[in-house]
């Protein structure tokens, strides 16, 4: 029997924020092993092992790999238990996050009609600076070359700094534990399963995939953008450009321009979104598998990161379920240690192995230490809400520029010199 076989019966949780699938019944006359069948939940010692690869730390004697191996695997209550343990926990990370983010932009949106109103109510949160990558790429580069941080949108700064480091220590965690997108990229996936899990289901695939030709060039447009924006900034633009756009009103009201894009929406705007929310529901993380350059730059410092899916071919019992489970479509079962750009650290194949000890996050050899959901869960946290509480310390969290100034800069918000071409501002004098 194949490991495909080995996890058959897949349908898709109703839950549109956890992970890929949850194991059902099989079909009567089905030998299905895996960890939701009825007759023994839990993958057991009837499970057969592929034949040994010259790579594969396991032996030829296939009865007594079955005999040492059944102790370790969890069945029943208790694989069901462990799974949703895992989940959970991501799913609690996301809904805190995705709440902390859904109050800045209220606060935010709330403060900007008021000014728009003429009055001075309430408080602008730095967070909204999270939105303004490209503004933060010009601080970046404006602090490499300086060594000061520009103060129009420090807190944008920071956030980029951490998303990056989250990418450097801890894969693409951002991804899956933190970014809103994410989150709504994994629910608008949840959907599409729903709606096709008929199709899926005569298919025997958790999802739907494109084939290897059309996925492979997708996944490259989103390098192609970073690279766009890369060569934009740090190549194309001069060092007094960078200050020039830094200082420039358009930059010092960005965000308020960014509020208003959406609540403007234009028509082709919208029709943009709901193609890409369309898309997202057929092909899941349409959105962050082929278009977000963030994806790719975390993508390329993911492969410099300590931390890493690692597999123990002598415990596994090749079910196959992990490589169902992964969103990006990676073949965990049979690798080793997982360092595809694609991963995003999302443990969702940790979850569906039925064996603790065959896959988990583990540092890299000669240490190799498993790192549990719990306290991974917990450095995705600290690092990233820890950076901001110390940038608030250190000063770099708050922007330089005054409720007043705000004010004024609002009320002639549509005025030409808050325009911009392409990177390129208006000139602009002192007072402006």
């Amino acid at each position: 029997m194949s490991s495909y076989e080995l996890g058959k019966g897949i349908e898709m949780s109703t839950n549109p924020l956890l992970s890929e699938a949850t194991i059902t019944a099989p079909a009567e006359g089905q030998d299905d092993l895996s960890p939701g069948n009825p007759a023994n939940d839990g993958a057991d010692d009837r499970a057969v092992v592929r034949a040994s690869d010259p790579n594969d730390e396991r032996g030829t004697d296939r009865a007594a790999l079955r005999a040492a191996l059944k102790p370790l695997v969890l069945k029943g209550p208790a694989y069901r238990a462990r799974r949703a343990r895992i989940e959970n926990l991501r799913l609690g990370v996301q809904l805190a996050s995705l709440a902390v983010i859904v109050w800045i932009g209220w606060q935010f949106t709330r403060w900007v009609f008021a000014l728009q109103a003429g009055r001075l109510e309430g408080t602008r949160p730095p967070g909204i600076e999270g939105f303004l990558p490209i503004s933060a790429l010009l601080t970046f580069r404006h602090w490499l070359e300086t060594g000061e941080v520009s103060r129009v949108h420090p807190a944008g700064f920071v956030i980029l700094g951490l998303v990056v480091a989250t990418g450097l220590l801890l894969k693409k965690a951002f991804c899956s534990w933190l970014c809103p997108i994410g989150t709504l990229s994994e629910s608008l996936a949840a959907i599409g399963r729903n709606l096709f899990a008929p199709l899926l289901r005569r298919m025997r695939a958790p999802r739907v995939r494109l084939p290897r030709w059309a996925d492979l060039p997708l996944r490259s447009i989103k390098y192609l953008l970073l690279a766009f924006f890369v060569y934009a900034i740090f190549v194309k633009m001069t060092p007094r450009d960078v200050a020039l756009f830094l200082g420039s009103p358009y930059n010092k009201v960005a965000d308020v321009k960014m509020m208003l894009f959406f609540a403007q929406i234009s028509t082709l705007a919208l029709k943009t979104l709901v193609v890409l929310i369309g898309l997202s529901i057929v092909v899941p993380y349409f959105w962050c598998r082929y278009l977000c350059p963030y994806g790719a730059l975390l993508g390329v410092t993911s492969l410099l990161s300590p931390l890493k899916i690692t597999r123990t071919p002598k415990n596994c019992i090749d079910c196959g379920l992990c490589a169902k489970a992964c969103p990006s479509n990676l073949a965990v079962d049979r690798a080793t240690r997982v360092s595809s750009d694609e991963c995003f650290g999302c443990l969702s194949c940790v979850a569906a192995c039925p064996v603790p000890s065959a896959l988990a996050v583990e540092t890299p050899a000669p240490w190799r230490r498993a790192v549990r959901p719990t306290v991974f869960a917990a450095l995705v946290v600290v690092l990233f809400f820890g950076g901001i509480n110390a940038a608030r310390l250190a000063g770099y969290w708050r922007t330089e520029i005054s409720e007043q100034e705000y004010l004024r800069r609002v009320q002639e918000v549509n005025a030409p010199k808050y325009s911009h071409a392409r990177g390129s501002v208006p000139e602009y004098g002192r007072g402006d």
